[in-house]
């Protein structure tokens, strides 16, 4: 055999080339992760790390340029305590630059980011740049250094209705609780918020008397002074700041008043205008009276220059009234009247879909109205797009969270939504992708069982992952490159939005995340609060405590040292007071443990087991009916109360401690 002899200075340089080429291709920068995933990713070799003294530099001096480039530099700040000034002019390395661009190719919402030296963000409108700032907050702050790296991103999204409907009919949601909502919403490129503003509960749980079941409208009323709930409503001056905020970050509040069923608010204000057939939770649609009460509730919202509701699509509600054969027609023609209504004050209309389980021969407008496709017993898509009806996908049997009903989801399955869905499908039915009638989709929390329990907090705990997982399936749509096991490891790292914090997290691994060796009356705390799954202790040396004196509150609970009713240890968050059997007396020393999850909240005192407030069955009619009663506390921490025990060594773990 012959062997060929290889000078050595040319083993040498294939050696470089080889390792060279091989570091060169391992260099390059794969995608980064980012909800909703990134629709194109050309990666670079590199890094960016802002400078020390970095600015967001605009090409123009555009007015919403500037104001993207100002939000932008607010939420860096708040997220990494980084000051970046805004300017007009050249930038250089280490900058950011913001400029409004001609690629149509884009679309409304796409974007395109350059990362190299410099950071480039450009789209063709201001919608689309400030997703790209979105984007790029994600990126960062998933490393310490926040640094980005080294590609170009070009991003759209599939649909362009991406969004959530929320019952704050049959639970007051908080003002506060939505804007913080709209901000996590926008974080992650969603951009429709559905508030429905009136419901009621069912009558078998308040005795089977319509008089006695809890109904509310959640919006203040002139037309009708007393209207709204006295338990919680929004003035029109915040509803209508709201709506404007949310503008001013690309979400879109869509107002529902729901009728003609769903009503017994407005028929407990105006009896007469109730079925006596088929409940006073439907209004008679064969009375005049209806008429004239609907139509100058939602003239007063509508009417004027600078009408209450704000945005460009009113929902009117028409969901699930009787389809007996005599009432079929009248509420088509209902249906009709009220598209038409809003149509009048330059609104698009909005509807549930109805009119397959209200099939009949009136015709009801279709051109520019949007239809929410739910159940396609009630409204079957593939007609209803015959008929010229354009769809949002909100199929219930996928999408409806009913938080501790025991029907629908109480967690959304994210593995199968993930792996599975997208607008395209609507219950068993399956559209082409990007279907031009099919306009995006929704999902939503309902609050069916008035009275059960749920928190706010609660109901976030259900929405916030389940955001996370329907951003990604209506903007990046079917073609999601992670499997869901990374998808769901990655999405840990990422916040709700800048400086949103509703989950109460503290610390990003198991830990004994706040300690104080005291706790002295009046104190404060640099966290508000923490939630699931926590471990809060103390020690606790008893004093004379009067009734309703506190350990500490937030601005969503108060825990007790003695609750006002019995004087026991309790909690106290959205309207209900939950009381352990227990209270520390004079003189007395002993090692207090609370743990929460999103199901329980456990007291222990010495190491034993006071009581586990787990979910509660809640019996009505002998035994017919039932409601799961949820007693869960995201634990406040912000403030100490005014008590005079000794309060030492508190700890606070971001785990329950009697589960490792």
């Amino acid at each position: 055999m012959r062997h060929t002899l290889i000078p050595l200075k040319v083993v040498f340089l294939l050696t470089i080339f080889c390792l060279t080429g091989n570091l060169s291709h391992a260099a390059v920068n794969p995608k980064p992760f980012v909800i909703p995933e990134l629709k194109q990713w050309t990666g670079k070799e590199g890094s960016f790390i802002p400078g020390t003294d970095a600015k967001i530099v605009c090409t123009s001096s555009d007015s919403e340029l500037l104001r993207i480039a100002h939000m932008f530099a607010d939420d860096y700040q708040q997220m990494f305590g980084q000051t970046l000034s805004v300017t007009e002019g050249k930038a250089k390395a280490g900058d950011f630059i913001l400029s409004l661009s001609t690629d149509k190719k884009l679309g409304k919402e796409g974007y395109a980011i350059k990362i190299a030296d410099r950071v480039t963000l450009s789209a063709p409108t201001p919608t689309g740049l400030y997703w790209s700032t979105r984007t790029l907050l994600q990126i960062a702050e998933q490393t310490a250094d926040h640094q980005l790296p080294q590609g170009i991103i070009r991003d759209y999204p599939d649909y362009p209705i991406r969004g959530f409907m929320i019952d704050c009919g049959r639970k007051f949601i908080p003002m506060p609780y939505l804007q913080d909502l709209v901000k996590i919403m926008a974080y992650y490129k969603m951009n429709a918020l559905q508030v429905h503003l009136n419901d009621n509960g069912f009558k078998q749980f308040f005795g089977h008397d319509w008089d006695k079941t809890y109904a509310a409208f959640r919006l203040e009323s002139d037309t009708y002074p007393g209207l709204a709930a006295r338990d919680g409503f929004y003035t029109k001056k915040e509803f209508v700041d709201f709506q404007h905020q949310a503008a001013a970050q690309f979400v879109e509040i869509i107002p529902e008043i729901d009728i003609p069923a769903h009503s017994l608010a407005f028929a407990h204000y105006k009896p007469e205008i109730g079925s006596k057939e088929y409940g006073m939770d439907h209004l008679d649609l064969f009375k005049p009276e209806t008429y004239e009460f609907a139509d100058a509730l939602f003239k007063e919202y509508l009417e004027g220059e600078n009408p209450i509701f704000v945005g460009k699509r009113v929902h009117i509600g028409t969901d699930e009234y009787s389809n007996a054969k005599k009432d079929v027609e009248k509420f088509r023609e209902f249906t009709d009247h009220y598209i038409r209504f809003v149509e009048s004050f330059g609104k698009q209309a909005m509807v549930w879909g109805a009119l397959t389980h209200a099939k009949g021969e009136t015709p009801v407008k279709s051109e520019n109205v949007i239809m929410n496709a739910w159940y396609n017993g009630y409204a079957d898509p593939e007609t209803m797009i015959k008929e010229g009806y354009r769809l949002i996908s909100i199929p219930d049997g996928m999408v409806y969270l009913v938080p501790a009903a025991g029907y629908y989801y109480d967690y959304l399955n994210e593995p199968f939504l993930y792996n599975k869905w997208t607008p395209a499908h609507i219950g068993k039915a399956v559209f082409e992708e990007q279907h031009p009638a099919i306009l995006g989709g929704m999902f939503a929390v309902w609050n069916d069982h008035v009275g059960n329990g749920i928190s706010v907090k609660d109901i976030h705990h259900r929405v916030f992952p389940a955001l996370q997982t329907l951003a990604v399936k209506m903007w990046t749509g079917a073609h999601t490159s992670l499997p869901y096991e990374a998808y769901n490891e990655k999405r840990a790292a990422i916040s709700e939005a800048p400086g949103v914090n509703q989950m109460g997290r503290i610390g990003k691994s198991p830990a004994l995340v706040y300690e104080r060796a005291t706790v002295a009356p009046g104190s404060t705390s640099d966290h508000p609060e923490i939630g699931y799954n926590y471990t809060v202790s103390f020690d606790i040396t008893g004093a004379d405590e009067k009734n309703g004196t506190e350990l500490f509150r937030s601005a969503n609970a108060v825990f007790y040292l003695t609750d006002p009713i019995r004087g026991m240890m309790g909690f106290a968050r959205d309207g209900y007071l939950n009381t352990f059997p227990y209270k520390v007396n004079p003189g007395e020393k002993a090692t207090v443990q609370i743990e929460g999850d999103n199901r329980s909240t456990t007291l222990k005192v010495n190491g034993k087991v006071i009581e586990k407030m787990d979910i509660q069955k809640i019996y009505f009619n002998a035994g017919k009916d039932s409601i799961n009663y949820v007693r869960t506390l995201v634990f406040p921490l912000e403030k100490a109360g005014k008590f005079n025990s000794r309060i030492e060594n508190l700890k606070v773990y971001n785990y329950c401690v009697s589960r490792q």
